[in-house]
């Protein structure tokens, strides 16, 4: 079973960044897709950011051009660089990993950021 174990979230103001960390509790060897979600009260949860084994990505339209994810398969860990953020950005953001035919979620991370 894996664990996955987010840091980073926290209170900012707006047009700053945040950096998101997410690492697995065990080996997931170039794990298919590691991915950030994120979820608003009385909002479905969303796709932020992707990146598969081979380092594609793939973002939200609301995120381009201000986020960027980062993958360290030697760290088993998947990062998502948030800068200029909006207040609009304040969800629970949720890491995913899709890793030898299973979905994994982390815990959630709140992200607030104020105007």
């Amino acid at each position: 079973q894996v664990q996955l174990v987010e840091s980073g979230g926290g209170l900012v103001q707006a047009g700053g960044s945040l950096r998101l960390s997410c690492e697995a509790s065990r080996p997931i060897y170039r794990a298919n897709v590691m991915a950030w979600y994120r979820q608003a009260p009385g909002k479905q949860r969303e796709l932020v950011a992707g990146v598969t084994s081979d380092k594609s990505t793939t973002y939200a339209d609301s995120v381009k051009g201000r986020f960027a994810i980062s993958r360290d398969d030697a760290k088993n860990t998947v990062y998502l660089q948030m800068n200029s953020l909006k207040p609009e950005d304040t969800a629970t953001y949720y890491c995913n990993v899709i890793y030898n035919n299973g979905k994994y979620w982390g815990q959630g991370t709140q992200v607030t950021v104020s105007s």
